[in-house]
């Protein structure tokens, strides 16, 4: 008989927390299942993403660099092999090739605001502008991007039944990426439950700072 392998170890705790719904909000947005091995890779633009994320899951990953389809390097990954957190993320509904199969994840809903700050620094935004059909009229949104018509219904949803907003949704059928859209009202309470707490929480710098500087125009803050 062959000698067996190292037998594997669990790397990542699976408690519900803050950080580990973060975690999954990145994952659910930039990242991939590999399949037929147990592989789990991030993919950013910013560094500072893929350090949140290793410090959410209390590993210390490699920060690599992964070349575009011209050469050039200009995103960051990290990657993680382990059965135990390959099949929790399989339990919570996240799979491989998901991009446009992605649906419903089964997210505490104590942690869902956290999981949503984790969607939306990986594939959120926010917009505005002076609206000139109305003087001194600032307008915002706030947005949340995917391939998947099913998860983003899932986000409306689930959004909705926390705070009684519908948003709208754009671009979900016929296109690569549709969005999820929040107006201003509607927009601010979401930020300011994402942003509950910034001082403890995990999030993307320079969203935030975006955020603050956008909000400062109408007198608000998080």
């Amino acid at each position: 008989m062959g000698k067996r392998g190292p037998k594997p170890k669990r790397l990542v705790s699976e408690k519900w927390r803050p950080e580990l719904a973060y975690a999954i909000g990145l994952l659910a947005s930039d990242g991939c299942l590999a399949k037929n091995v147990t592989l789990v890779d991030l993919t950013s633009k910013d560094r500072e993403q893929l350090g949140n994320f290793c410090r959410c899951i209390g590993v210390d990953l490699r920060i690599g660099e992964k070349s575009s389809g011209f050469g050039q390097k200009d995103n960051f990954r990290v990657q993680l092999k382990n059965v135990f957190f390959y099949n929790f993320l399989l339990s919570v509904g996240l799979t491989p090739a998901k991009s446009k199969t992605l649906g419903a994840l089964r997210v505490p809903r104590k942690y869902f605001f956290d999981f949503l700050r984790g969607v939306f620094d990986g594939d959120g935004s926010t917009y505005s502008y002076w609206d000139k059909r109305w003087r001194s009229s600032f307008m915002f949104y706030v947005c949340f991007a995917s391939a998947s018509p099913d998860f983003i219904q899932w986000l409306q949803e689930t959004i909705h039944s926390h705070l009684q907003i519908r948003g709208h949704v754009t671009g979900a059928k016929g296109h690569s990426t549709g969005q999820l859209k929040y107006g201003k009202s509607d927009g601010l309470k979401i930020l300011k439950r994402m942003y509950a707490a910034p001082d403890k929480s995990v999030l993307l710098s320079r969203k935030y700072l975006k955020i603050q500087r956008m909000l400062s125009i109408v007198g608000e803050r998080l």
